[in-house]
């Protein structure tokens, strides 16, 4: 490509390079909202970055890879409980933003439905955390987190302790099996309490009753969770078998109500769009009226046969919609702007101001997130701004209240240089929005986070490496020169060189030096050696967990290395083709972009840092110190019978999921597709199979029930064809 092109491909450069941009942004949100319980984003700003997503992929459809963020669902589940696979898959909801969003979404629903898609239920979208239960003869058997939509937390000792969660059903025609779908939630007013109890005890309070809610349903020993107020609501189900099946979701609600699951009494079924409009203006203007934090409305489409009709996406089902209420806003005093530094080199402004109280919590900082936004905002230093904060997260800053300015205001100035290492700042490609600090190897800022985000628990996983840890390690007090120069020295570490660090404690958000209030002075810890110069126990738990560290599988060693754009998803992709580290710095970028789910940006980022070489010497210096570098081989495949063939799955098999069907097919080398077309080979149709089974009639495309499934995955697709059922006999 010729520095002049302005197309890749038939797609602007500007657009894939804002494509980029995006990607990582909402992985990292995501990341850090769902697996960290520490969100950095306000819900707003994340729908915004979806929505400019969605619009790329919408202009530019060859921009929607498998590993776009629109085709994912939730993020990746902790690395401190067992994982489990959902019965069905657990999907997002798109969103609605305005009438003419909601409109929209109903007019499609219209036409796909080929008629009126009502009545429709809603119900209040409440702000806590997604979970599944699973009865079993009407016995709770498991709960489990919604992780990445397919894979979840299993949590179930804990669910066992939430007030109002049945631990077996009651009443008449219980399902042999049924998952239900609900959220784990803390009143407001328990939180509230539960913050003040912590507080006294010397403990930081939690940000808002979302992350107290996810964060003690996360809680390793059932006991303390039993001791926190947690409520649970119940809002739909993902399997139901062995008993009479509803014909609708508000039939579901009732007869969930019967077995004693909790169910809320606010949902309403309307007859049409006018109805929703009335329940989502009435609710925006009785947000604070029930227990519980509410960010918006949740409306369906109430008759089942509607919904199975309708179908879904990639990620979310076209029978349902999350209206977002616009987030809260306060008035402040914007007293000074910094800059933080990430472990990228991202250099970000971030705003400090007068504490203020905004949906429940005191706020002193807001991100900027670079020098273009400060200037389109139009915000000076020691203005009065709009403070908006969406869903308890991180708060932004929409503007300045201009009306009360009094001419002592003054611009922000971005630094030329590192605040850290004092390295000249520079943008890494024309075009790019943030400046970064291109010291990546020696910045002692970038160190800090890197190692920091490495012991995270989605990549090496150790306790004992927190934030004031890896600050010791990288920029202990002077004298002392660091013990962890790069990434390369961390499994080199002895107790011995732990013992004399002594650090500043810092801020996590800031990365600036906390002050002790009874001072002035800014705090110091020795966090390493205990007042006899011995070690402490932290030491020691840090020692022994980079020993256990270094047999993680290699999707983790690959997130704890840093790469661009390699997140968990894109780690574990990478692991199952690749097995080892040294298959994938060795492979080409063809070989790399061949692996399903990476492609082309992201293979060349991959190529691009195994090709530095202080890079190579951190996996030199981790192989060295006898850190595992590869997985066990990949189990053999069986027989595949069934390669070179599409196959769409619809309805309810017997004995199978949705996705363990969709699973025994790819097993056996099958294409698994969402929708029928000419080149569909076999429709795989169980009972209320819908739309598709026409579609497939209308096509000539075999259908195959239950029993001819069984033979299509004994006996392959010529016995199959001999069973299937023939669309002039359908």
């Amino acid at each position: 490509m010729s520095s002049e092109s302005t197309e890749v491909g038939g797609v602007p450069v500007a657009a894939l390079k804002r494509h980029a941009e995006l990607s990582e942004l909402v992985e990292d949100a995501r990341w850090r909202y769902y697996v960290l319980d520490q969100p950095t984003v306000s819900d707003a700003q994340f729908d915004e970055w979806f929505k400019e997503l969605l619009a790329l992929e919408e202009a530019h459809p060859s921009l929607q890879t498998p590993d776009s963020p629109t085709q994912k669902v939730g993020a990746p589940v902790s690395g401190d409980f067992a994982k489990v696979q959902h019965l069905a898959r657990m999907e997002s909801l798109d969103n609605a933003f305005n009438a003419e969003d909601m409109t929209g979404w109903a007019t499609r629903a219209e036409r796909l439905a080929e008629g009126d898609p009502g009545p429709y239920l809603c119900e209040l979208k409440i702000d806590g955390l997604a979970i599944a239960l699973v009865y079993r003869d009407g016995k709770l058997e498991r709960g489990a987190t919604r992780g990445d939509g397919r894979t979840g937390d299993d949590v179930t000792a804990n669910v066992r302790t939430i007030k109002g969660v049945p631990h077996r059903l009651k009443g008449d025609d219980v399902p042999s099996l049924v998952e239900v779908r609900g959220e784990v939630y803390i009143p407001v007013e328990d939180f509230k309490k539960l913050n003040e109890q912590l507080v006294e005890q010397g403990k930081p309070p939690f940000a808002n009753p979302r992350n107290s809610a996810a964060g003690t349903l996360r809680q390793k020993d059932p006991r303390i969770t039993a001791q926190r107020p947690l409520r649970m609501l119940v809002h739909g189900i993902g399997i139901w078998e062995g008993a009479t099946v509803p014909r609708a979701q508000s039939e579901v609600y009732d007869r969930l109500r019967e077995f004693g699951l909790p169910v809320s009494d606010l949902y309403r079924v309307v007859p049409d769009l006018d109805g929703v409009n009335a329940y989502i203006e009435h609710y925006r203007e009785h947000r604070h009226d029930p227990a519980y934090e509410i960010d918006g409305v949740v409306v369906k489409i109430d008759d089942f046969r509607t919904q199975r009709e309708l179908g879904s996406t990639s990620r979310a089902p076209r029978w349902a919609i999350a209206y977002k209420y616009p987030p809260e806003e306060v008035n402040t005093k914007l007293l000074d702007i910094q800059v933080g530094v990430g472990r990228t080199g991202r250099v970000t402004p971030y705003a400090v101001m007068a504490p203020v109280v905004v949906s429940g919590s005191t706020v002193e900082r807001a991100t900027l997130h670079n020098a273009a936004i400060v200037e389109k905002k139009g915000v000076l230093i020691g203005d009065t701004v709009v403070l908006r904060k969406a869903g308890d997260v991180i708060p932004e800053i929409v503007s300045p209240v201009t009306a009360l300015r009094d001419g002592s205001e003054r611009k922000f100035v971005m630094p030329t240089h590192c605040p850290e290492c004092g390295t000249e700042l520079a943008y890494e490609k024309e075009g790019d929005a943030d400046l970064r600090c291109p010291n990546t190897r020696s910045c002692p800022a970038q160190i800090r986070e890197r190692i920091y985000f490495a012991a995270g628990r989605r990549a090496l996983d150790i306790d004992g490496l927190g934030y004031v840890a890896a600050t010791a390690l990288t920029q202990p007090l002077p004298p002392q020169e660091p013990v962890v120069r790069t990434e390369a020295d961390l499994f080199d570490l002895t107790l011995e060189q732990l013992l004399p660090i002594k650090s500043v404690v810092r801020d996590q958000d800031t990365g600036l030096p906390k002050i002790d209030p009874k001072t002035g002075e800014q705090k110091v810890v020795s966090f390493f050696s205990n007042i006899n110069g011995e070690p402490s126990a932290n030491a020691r738990l840090l020692v022994e967990e980079l020993e256990r560290a270094k047999q993680v599988p290699l999707a983790q060693l690959l997130v704890a290395l840093s790469i661009r754009h390699v997140g968990p998803p894109t780690a574990r992709d990478l692991a199952n083709a690749m097995r080892s580290i040294d298959a994938i710095m060795n492979a080409s970028e063809e070989e790399l972009a061949a692996v399903e789910g990476i492609g082309p940006r992201v293979a060349a980022t991959i190529k691009e840092w195994f090709e530095v070489d202080w890079h190579r010497e951190i996996i030199e210096r981790w192989r060295a110190a006898g850190v595992r570098m590869e997985d066990e081989p990949a189990p053999e495949k069986g027989p595949q019978t069934l390669e070179g063939l599409t196959f769409v799955v619809t309805g309810t098999l017997e004995g199978y999921t949705r996705d363990s069907a969709s699973e025994a097919l790819a097993s056996r080398g099958g294409k698994v597709a969402s929708s029928v077309s000419k080149k569909t080979s076999f429709l795989v149709a169980g009972e209320n199979a819908g739309s598709k089974y026409d579609k497939a009639v209308s096509l000539g495309v075999p259908i195959l029930d239950g029993a001819g499934f069984e033979v299509l995955l004994n006996d392959g697709p010529e016995a199959a064809a001999q069973v299937a059922v023939k669309p002039e006999e359908a």
